[in-house]
């Protein structure tokens, strides 16, 4: 949110500048956020991805639950912080409407693709990579899907929160989730089909949690 309201405001009447300056800041800081969080709590930002690690036999439901609870809360904070910063009121609904079958499509896939590149790397060993994988992925996600890949439940419900660049209007919600979650879905099955052995890193952390 932040950095859409920078990029609003830098180049205002030039989207495609608004755009690649939003996408080239939202992918760098997310690699290093998963990279200062990871080791606490496994870098759970994202509500599809918590339900594809407890699919994947990653976490409990009580886990999953608060691990939802945490980052819708943690959604809203930030949004207004983002808010705040930038001189404007805490929340302002957006008014932007992001409706139609091709933006619905286009979360599927984004969803789809974000958790192939997060759960293929980790059930083949590459834990280590996924910082800069899901950074990558997503800065370019936001050209090559019509949506600007949300991509994240908590983000899409956190969007509705600010009337700027990056909002989602309140009323365009539920198809946006519903659409990540299918995608999660698939990317989880998937996953299990191409990686159905995981690998001894992925099976100590599995081992880790449960203890």
């Amino acid at each position: 949110m932040g950095s859409g309201i920078a990029a609003q405001r830098l180049s205002p009447n030039d989207i495609g500048l608004e755009l690649l300056e939003n996408s080239i800041a939202t992918g760098a800081a997310l690699a290093a956020i998963i990279l200062a969080v990871g080791p606490v709590s496994g870098a759970h930002l994202n509500p599809a991805v918590s339900l594809a690690d407890r699919l994947l036999g990653g976490l409990t439901w009580r886990e999953t639950v608060a691990y939802w609870v945490a980052q819708v809360a943690g959604g809203a904070v930030g949004t207004v912080v983002a808010n705040l910063m930038f001189s404007l009121y805490p929340v302002t609904f957006s008014t932007k409407m992001r409706s139609g079958v091709g933006l619905w499509l286009a979360e599927v896939v984004a969803t789809f693709g974000l958790l192939l590149v997060i759960f293929g790397m980790a059930r083949s060993g590459r834990r280590s990579l996924i910082p800069f994988a899901v950074g990558a992925y997503i800065a370019g996600a936001y050209w090559f899907t019509a949506s600007t890949s949300f991509a994240n439940p908590a983000v899409t419900l956190a969007r509705t929160l600010t009337d700027t660049f990056a909002g989602i209007a309140p009323a365009s919600v539920v198809p946006f989730i519903a659409a990540q979650f299918i995608g999660a879905l698939a990317a989880t099955a998937l996953a299990r089909w191409f990686y159905p052995t995981i690998t001894d890193e992925a099976a100590d952390l599995v081992i880790r949690r449960s203890a």
